[in-house]
């Protein structure tokens, strides 16, 4: 019967994950052109990426969380659901969506450097990483929100309160409260994001500016031209660093059980 349970998990494994994480291995070696100085590039256009939006949904998730604890009134409460609905909608959406308002914006800025500096300064935001960071930020906030408002919520007031009645400031509380114990939260909610935008496909399509690329931006255009297997390089690359993100995690849940078990 062990034996049968066994195969039976293995089969989704197998087909959804082993397999093709083979197949496109043995493409990559094998087969595969592969430019070493292109591939760095669009792997360190990935990853500076992925981390720049992940830090930043990090850094609102706590600014948004803590001004919810220390005063939770309506509008508090707006903004925190309103930056909880970019999950919900598909990246075209939200590309178009802030490419229309980023490009009117570009234009006003370029006509009044043009008619009181008689600078021309070009496309500033619409045109640049800012837009693509914006909408990654406004995609998966919700998901950095999430993981960071369970660890704050697993401290109790009282503490915060302790803490202010010793003399401490609310940003003294953070620093060496808050952020101690909610450090596997954070964690959590930065590698959620970061693997999260090292395979957004559709929003970078849209805002990337002109001559860049990612590993995934990369994949899609040779899958779409039937090169599958000059694809796989990059495609095998993307499993490989959302996987490591993975691991880590678990690993850090894991740890994190075993202490609270204790």
């Amino acid at each position: 019967h062990s034996c049968i349970a066994w195969a039976v998990c293995l089969i989704p494994i197998s087909f959804g994950f082993l397999i093709p994480a083979s197949v496109l291995t043995y493409w990559s070696v094998t087969q595969a052109v592969f430019e070493a100085d292109k591939f760095l590039s669009l792997a360190w256009n990935s990853l500076y990426l992925a981390m720049s939006a992940a830090i930043i949904a990090v850094v609102l998730s706590v600014l948004l969380a803590y001004a919810k604890r220390i005063k939770n009134t309506a509008t508090v409460q707006g903004a925190t659901t309103v930056a909880s609905l970019g999950y919900a909608l598909p990246g075209t959406i939200i590309a178009i969506g802030i490419i229309i308002p980023l490009a009117w914006l570009d234009h006003q800025i370029i006509d009044a450097a043009e008619h009181f500096f008689g600078l021309d300064l070009g496309l500033i935001l619409s045109g640049t990483l800012f837009a693509l960071l914006f909408a990654y930020t406004v995609r998966f906030l919700a998901v950095s929100m999430g993981a960071v408002q369970t660890g704050l919520d697993k401290i109790k007031p009282n503490i915060d309160n302790s803490a202010r009645s010793l003399g401490h400031n609310n940003l003294q509380v953070i620093s060496k409260i808050h952020f101690p114990l909610m450090r596997s939260s954070l964690l959590t909610a930065l590698l959620i994001v970061f693997v999260d935008v090292l395979k957004e496909l559709p929003a970078t399509l849209i805002l990337r500016p002109f001559n860049f690329n990612t590993l995934a931006v990369h994949a899609y255009e040779l899958a779409s031209d039937e090169r599958l297997i000059d694809a796989a390089p990059a495609s095998i690359m993307i499993v490989i660093v959302g996987l490591l993100p993975v691991i880590i995690l678990s690993r850090s849940i894991s740890n994190s059980r075993a202490k609270h078990a204790q």
